[in-house]
């Protein structure tokens, strides 16, 4: 399903399978995911199935350390064939916004089982010519009568793999608290920055962690610039430093802001986008 902005495609929602490339296990397949997410000028944002991890799928939340019905498993890394994330039904579309439903499934014995449904809410609204935002509702609830504890694990959750255009030198992640990219993994923070050259144009997006989420403010995931030769993988992890137990009959909700912009924020401007969207 495809998002436009004054007949700008900005957003992807990929609800068929995508499979992995030829002569790659095919346990990387998935669906359930947003890419290409764009600029108003046209640069897409995102990067699914790179080869240093095929299960890597631009703009996504699985959860990798989760103990149900006494097996820890894991719905981030594929290629374990523990469990996965897919797109079960679209529950709403309107104008500026559509509802997905997503299944967590355990993988087990050659069989299938939904332990947790997902409903997420997307809505965007045009800021200006140069920006836009995304506002993201996820509600959780356990689809049996037994909880879903998710395990501390140093990621998991609301997460973004960059462009592979962006690498340690033409690009820049700051956060709330750190200005710095090698020190902000395993800090704390309401905001995260991540933006730079886009061929001859600059640009990027701020995620904002809503105030009313499990754990925040948020223990962070980002790749210092010496992983993965530069390369930037972003990450609100929530159980990074402790236990989170959705228990049946409950609803658990996660909310984010994304701003999406063709030209360069300040930190000034990144906590003024935050105060704007907690006080909404």
């Amino acid at each position: 399903m495809i998002v436009a902005i004054d007949e700008k495609p900005v957003l992807s929602y990929q609800y068929e399978t995508m499979y992995p490339p030829a002569g790659v296990d095919s346990a990387f397949q998935r669906s359930g995911y947003i890419h290409p997410l764009k600029t108003l000028s046209g640069h897409t944002l995102t990067w699914i199935q790179p080869e240093d991890h095929y299960h890597h799928y631009g703009l996504w939340n699985p959860w990798t350390h989760v103990l149900f019905e006494k097996d820890t498993l894991d719905f981030w890394n594929l290629k374990k064939k523990e469990a996965t994330v897919r797109f079960a039904d679209f529950k709403e579309i309107s104008r500026n916004k559509f509802s997905v439903l997503q299944e967590h499934v355990v993988l087990k014995d050659g069989e299938e089982k939904i332990a947790l449904n997902e409903v997420q809410t997307i809505e965007f609204n045009k800021l200006s010519d140069e920006q836009y935002t995304i506002d993201f509702t996820i509600d959780y609830s356990c689809a049996t009568d037994s909880p879903f504890k998710i395990l501390e694990y140093r990621y998991a959750g609301f997460s973004i793999r960059a462009t592979e255009k962006w690498n340690a030198e033409n690009s820049k992640v700051i956060s709330s608290e750190v200005q710095t990219r090698d020190e902000i993994d395993g800090t704390l923070g309401k905001w995260v920055l991540v933006q730079g050259e886009l061929g001859n144009d600059y640009g990027g997006f701020l995620l904002l962690s809503n105030t009313s989420n499990f754990n925040h403010p948020e223990p962070l995931r980002v790749w210092p610039k010496g992983n993965h030769e530069g390369w930037i993988f972003v990450n609100f992890a929530p159980t990074k430093t402790k236990d989170w137990l959705l228990e049946p009959g409950k609803i658990y909700t996660l909310k984010y802001r994304m701003v999406v912009s063709n030209t360069e924020i300040s930190a000034d401007e990144a906590e003024e986008f935050w105060t704007t969207y907690t006080n909404h």
